[in-house]
């Protein structure tokens, strides 16, 4: 059964950093994609940063430059980095598995964590 088990969410001024982090369980990353969404009240779910086994990594437009997906394969955990946050930022921020193919499109992932509420005020 896999697990996804997210961590590092939390309250921060614009301008400011957090790490998320995902913990895998039951789940094999390589052959398969991850990555890190997120949904902001009202609004549609959306893809953030995505990245497969072999290291190719997929960004949202809005976070380039800022946000840095990465896996720590020996601890079966994906980290999303992200810096220079904005207010636009503030969502529930989910961890997902099982992608067949590098999308931010949401509905090509397979499993999915509890979500992780990010919140950046200005």
């Amino acid at each position: 059964q896999v697990q996804l088990v997210e961590s590092g969410g939390g309250s921060v001024q614009a301008g400011g950093s957090l790490r998320l982090s995902c913990a895998a369980s039951g789940y094999t990353y390589s052959s398969n994609c991850m990555g890190w969404f997120r949904q902001a009240p009202g609004k549609e779910r959306e893809g953030v940063a995505v990245s497969d086994s072999d290291g190719l990594t997929v960004y949202a437009d809005s976070v380039k430059g800022r946000f840095t997906v990465s896996e720590d394969n020996g601890k079966n955990t994906l980290y999303l980095q992200m810096t220079s946050l904005k207010p636009e930022d503030t969502a529930v921020y989910y961890c997902a598995a099982g992608g067949r193919v590098l999308s931010l499109n949401y509905l090509r992932y397979n499993y999915w964590g509890q979500g992780t509420q990010v919140t950046v005020s200005s």
